[in-house]
């Protein structure tokens, strides 16, 4: 439980100025062909790093991998390219 809870405690102190110093911006132009694979890799990534940690026994990690896909897939579903 201390090391999940070590993760946890590392996450917040890097995600705090990412939240603090976040821009929003719209770019004029994108290529949501491109977008949409590079989305879809990176959730499969995460995923598949997932199961990786999972056989190892790094459950913490694991669990951390299934929260970064899911992200990218819920971010694709929210802008429209992913159903």
């Amino acid at each position: 439980m201390e090391e999940i809870k070590q993760k946890i405690d590392d996450y917040l102190r890097k995600a705090e100025p990412l939240f603090r110093d976040i821009e929003i911006q719209t770019p004029s132009k994108i290529d949501l062909k491109k977008v949409t694979g590079e989305f879809k890799q990176m959730a499969l990534a995460y995923y598949n790093d997932a199961k990786h940690f999972y056989e190892v026994g790094e459950y913490a990690n694991a669990l951390a991998a299934l929260e970064y896909a899911e992200g990218w897939l819920d971010a694709g579903k929210r802008l429209g390219i992913f159903k």
